[in-house]
């Protein structure tokens, strides 16, 4: 009982900032459900062993970011390619409409390309951080980050001047650094 006790006290401190992860990493309610539920299935049959790991929620959320990686692999990319870019028959200022706008881009984006994003840029996680719970090098993180925000200004140029500036280029820094 000490088990499922522990267990649900995990859940019920982090089941909604993990379903917005979720969400943001799907773009679909029931998608997130589905994701979540499946790392908390996994989670509460190895919760023997995970009592031990330090950050639980860090462990949770990398397994989601895996998780969701490999159904789309599986899937594959649904995106059907296009010549012709999408109409836009609204106004750029409308804020409700920006963020479908950012919702459908970033659906377009490669499964890593948006993790990447999300972890970075709306959950605050640091290069490293992203770099962990991806499993992956700084090196990829920053790489992924900068595709993935010029993809974003080429799929939606209207979000352009709300997006991070990319970073400058590293030998442009070693070169400041001089002497």
């Amino acid at each position: 009982m000490d088990r499922d006790a522990g267990f649900r006290a995990f859940v019920d401190a982090h089941q909604r900032p993990l379903l917005r992860l979720a969400y943001l990493l799907t773009g679909e309610v029931h998608l997130a459900e589905d994701l979540l539920q499946n790392v908390l299935v996994r989670m509460i049959g190895r919760w023997p062993k995970l009592r031990h790991v330090d950050n639980l929620d860090a462990y949770a959320r990398r397994s989601m970011v895996n998780q969701y990686i490999s159904w789309r692999r599986r899937r594959g990319s649904a995106e059907v390619p296009s010549a012709e870019p999408p109409e836009r028959a609204y106004a750029c200022e409308d804020s409700a409409v920006l963020r479908v706008v950012l919702q459908q881009a970033l659906m377009r984006l490669t499964p890593k390309q948006r993790t990447v994003l999300v972890l970075r840029f709306y959950e605050d996680r640091t290069e490293r951080d992203v770099a962990d719970l991806m499993g992956c090098s700084i090196g990829t993180v920053k790489s992924q980050t900068h595709h993935a925000l010029a993809r974003l200004r080429a799929l939606a140029p209207e979000l352009a001047p709300r997006l991070p500036e990319p970073d400058e280029p590293a030998r442009e820094r070693k070169e400041e650094a001089r002497p």
